[in-house]
This record gives structure tokens, C-alpha cells and sequence, in this order.
């Protein structure tokens, strides 16, 4: 037998919006199940029923922005923390990159509800996202995502000679962290003290963890490319909106 479903979860199921719009959109009377319009927040659905939503959802939707930012060292990827300032303090008009290619003008209001779809280390550099659209959230960071992250790693051995290939193929495939054995990278030889690394995943410090675990000191770390979205020319400490045509 088919079972219920909340209408907000079945929503965010079939990539309408975030399950936090999806209350949001309900209570606004601007979701139709089978035709019908349903504004009762905890409201549940089958499966099969169809899910629309009205045009102002869409509108709304549309207004939202997401924002790359080429993330120095310093900086923290979400709240502020121990004194140090959140990535989100770059996003101001003076720091938007020069060669943008989007129209949109900068407002304040676009930093509310902004918010970092993935960590990047306080001493981590390069790509971060920022998104007010939680279609991209859930691409990004929810529990099912499979979009790669690339990352350039400058690393020291700490011990004589070069690092084994054994251990480079424990850190392509061979690896446990927190009790629980990671999925597969690609992880290979960029230059002689820098790796490349992609992965499609991101716990906690992940690299640097994975390089302790096989001698190695990270000296530096950079993400250069989300999906299929490269930090490219973006210069470090500025930012610049995602293109219409860009999907990760």
C-alpha cells in the first residue's frame, strides 16, 4: 500500500524548493495537490498525486541569488565564530568581481536567508557557494548528493623519500573516518608537492584527515571547481553571481 507523504518533504522529493519554502509556499496558499489548493502546514499527499505550485512561487523563486566566492584564508564558511568573521561579510558591492557576467544589481536584502551550501576550513581556500535558493542547497549538501568537489592540496611528507603508492591508493579507495569508510576519490599526483584531489563527499576537515592518516602535512588547500562550476579567474576575496547558464 502506498503511504503518505508530507507535502513539504514530497515537494522538495520532486525538486520544487526546500522543504522551508515549501511550508512557506503552503501557508501562502500557493500550492495545488491535484488542482486543489492546500495552505494547512503538516498537510500529507501519496506519491502519485500531482504537485503544482502557482506563479508567484516561481517568481519569487526566480529573485532568489546564488553567489561564488573565492574564500581567503580567515575566513569561516557559516556563522561567525571565536572572533573570526563569516564569508558572507565579503559579499558587498565593492568586492563584486569586475568581469561579472549577470545584470542583477546588489541589494542588502540578498544576503538574508543566504546561506553556504558546503563547508570550506577556515584555512581553506577558493570556491564557496552561497545560495538563497534551496533547490541548490539540497543539490549540494543533501544527504544524497553525488556532486564532485575539486581540490588542488599542497602537501609535505613527514618522512624520508616520497609517499608510497600503496598509501596513493589508500587515499583513492582505502580510507575510514569516524568509524565509517569513505567513498572512492580520485586522488593523483598534480606536481611533486601538490595532489589533486576529487571527491563526493565533504566530512569535517576530510582531506586534511586523510592526509594525516598517509604522512602527509597539508600546507595549503584549494577548491577550484563544484560540479560543473570552476572558480576560474575569480579573484581571491571577491565574488560574483552564478550565470543562468551555469549549473553545478
Amino acid at each position: 500500500m502506498t503511504e503518505l507523504v508530507r507535502l513539504s518533504k514530497r515537494m522538495s522529493e520532486l525538486g520544487l524548493c526546500s522543504r522551508r519554502e515549501a511550508d512557506e509556499w503552503i501557508a501562502r496558499g500557493w500550492v495545488r495537490v491535484d488542482g486543489q489548493v492546500i495552505s494547512e502546514l503538516g498537510s500529507k499527499v501519496l506519491p502519485h498525486q500531482k504537485v503544482t505550485v502557482e506563479r508567484q512561487a516561481a517568481a519569487e523563486q526566480s529573485k532568489r541569488v546564488t553567489v561564488l566566492i573565492n574564500k581567503p584564508v580567515g575566513y569561516v564558511s557559516g556563522q561567525a565564530e571565536d572572533g573570526y568573521t563569516p564569508a558572507i561579510a565579503l559579499i558587498k558591492p565593492e568586492n563584486r568581481w569586475s568581469e561579472c557576467k549577470v545584470d542583477t544589481a546588489f541589494h542588502p536584502t540578498q544576503l538574508r536567508s543566504l546561506v553556504p551550501a558546503g563547508r570550506l576550513d577556515i584555512d581553506s581556500v577558493g570556491l564557496l557557494v552561497l545560495t538563497q535558493d534551496g533547490r541548490i542547497a539540497k543539490q549540494l549538501i543533501g544527504e544524497n548528493t553525488v556532486v564532485e568537489k575539486e581540490y588542488l592540496v599542497r602537501v609535505a611528507y613527514s618522512k624520508p623519500g616520497r609517499l608510497p603508492d600503496a598509501d596513493l591508493r589508500r587515499l583513492n579507495h582505502g580510507l575510514m573516518l569516524d568509524g565509517k569508510k569513505l567513498l572512492p576519490a580520485k586522488v593523483s599526483w598534480q606536481n611533486e608537492d601538490q595532489l589533486h584531489f576529487i571527491l563526493r563527499e565533504g566530512k569535517k576537515r576530510q582531506i586534511r584527515r586523510m592526509c594525516d592518516m598517509v604522512g602527509l602535512r597539508v600546507l595549503g588547500l584549494k577548491r577550484v571547481r563544484i560540479g560543473k562550476v570552476r572558480l576560474g579567474n575569480l579573484p581571491e576575496g571577491q565574488w560574483r553571481y552564478l550565470r543562468e547558464d551555469e549549473q553545478f
